[in-house]
Parts: C-alpha cells; structure tokens; sequence
C-alpha cells in the first residue's frame, strides 16, 4: 500500500521534473526520445486548429477564471460516461484550474494511463507534448483536505507541497490514509461510477513504480503516440464538458 501511495508523488513528479530539466537547458534524453523545448513558440492557429487542439492551452497563465460555487462535468469517455460533481468550497484552487481545464478542452483526447485495480485511476497528462510540459510548470497552491478520500472522489496528484498541476486520479476504494498527507478531493463522481470501474486495468501500474503499464516519461516525450503504439487497450476521454451546476 505504501509503495502505491507514493506512485501518486512519483507520476506526478515526472513531468515536473523534465520541465525543470528543460526550463535549465539540462539533458533529458533518454533511450526512446528526447523532451520537447519548452520555450519553443507555440505552434501557429492554423496548426493548432489541424491537431484540434484549443490555441490557448500553450499559455496556462491565460486561464485563471475563478470557478462557479458548484458544477458539474461530463466525462465522455471510451468506456461509457460519468459525471463530476465538484463543489468550489471543497478545493477552491484545485476547483478553478479544473474548471478552467475542462471548459478549454484540455482533456479531450486524454488517456487514463494510470489504472490500478482497487486502487486509483490517474489521468491528466496532455497528448501534445508542448501542451504537456507547460501546464506541468503551472502549479497551484494546495488547498486545505476538506472531503476525505473516499470511494468516487477525484483528487490532484501532486509531488510535493504547492505541485499540483493537470493530473488527476478517481479513488476506487476508501483511500483516507491519503488525507493526511495532503491530497484533498476537488470533487466526486456522482453518475457512472460502474463506467469507472470498468476503465481497462490490465497494464497496472507505471514503470516508474515497478509495473509494467506505461512510463510517464514516454508520455511526456511522445505524447498519445506512446500510448497508442504501446499499450492500445487504455481508455481515455473523448470530451469532457462542464454541463451544469452541481446536482443539476
């Protein structure tokens, strides 16, 4: 149990640390790619338009709408649908960035590469590497655990104090033990919690935690790419919307 909580920190590092790296002019080659320049000019709206993906996700600083008291979001996903409820009160910086996220598009297309059988699942990380490796440099302040950890809430993976970026995970059992160590619930599953459960586990956990799922940092350096090539079973979000308030 010990070694799959800390594989929460450990995901959730990786990014951050290639965008460090990066951001340094340090070497992050590894054997199957190299990490993309972060200071690279975004790509033109026309490219953005091809790939799909919304121009103003290359500039995290531009989305910083505060987030309504309560809403809710749909997850249309490759297993069926699900629905957030999230409650600003509960995480309010967590609320505002996941509301911002979500009504820009940045998890169409995202891919649950994190997937472990009675434990959690993990999403978040941006199948466009530039896209990935700017909002892993985009932290927010962590907010205060006022909602435990229980079975359907979805929670920030962090790395550390103040590290919270994208990444999310949808607890599938009572994770409590996670509240004291900071992790606090930004919202919870309140429809569709069996399609959760049913989000395709069988590559387990991470390289980076010993299993033989995917490696964060092929994510980082690849993009979906990796994911698609190398592990074709995942599910991911075909589109996630906000749809209302909450209990709506």
């Amino acid at each position: 149990m010990e070694n799959t909580l800390r594989g929460i920190a450990v995901a959730a590092l990786v990014p951050l640390t290639l965008a460090a790296l990066a951001s340094c002019g340090g070497d992050t080659e590894e054997e199957d790619g190299e990490s993309p320049d972060v200071e690279a000019a975004a790509p033109a709206e026309d490219q953005s338009a091809d790939s799909g993906i919304n121009p103003i996700l290359y500039y995290p600083d531009r989305l910083v709408e505060t987030a309504p008291e309560a809403f809710q979001v749909r997850f249309e996903t490759t297993a069926g649908d699900f629905v957030v409820d999230v409650t600003r009160a509960w995480s309010p910086n967590g609320a505002d960035r996941f509301y911002n996220l979500v009504k820009n598009g940045y998890y169409d297309g995202v891919y649950f590469y994190r997937v472990v059988s009675g434990f959690m699942a993990q999403f978040g990380m941006h199948g466009e590497p530039q896209v990935q490796i700017r909002w892993s440099r985009a932290r927010i302040t962590d907010d205060p655990v006022a909602l435990s950890n229980r079975r359907g809430t979805v929670t920030y993976a962090k790395g550390g104090p103040n590290s919270r970026t994208t990444q999310l995970f949808i607890n599938f059992r009572d994770n409590s033990d996670l509240d004291s160590q900071g992790f606090a619930p930004v919202g919870r599953v309140s429809a569709g919690m069996d399609v959760v459960d049913r989000l395709h586990s069988g590559y387990g956990e991470i390289q980076e935690q010993g299993g033989d799922g995917p490696r964060a940092y092929g994510i980082t350096s690849q993009g979906n790419q990796y994911l698609v090539d190398n592990f074709p079973d995942l599910d991911h979000i075909i589109a996630a919307t906000v749809v209302g308030p909450a209990g709506g």
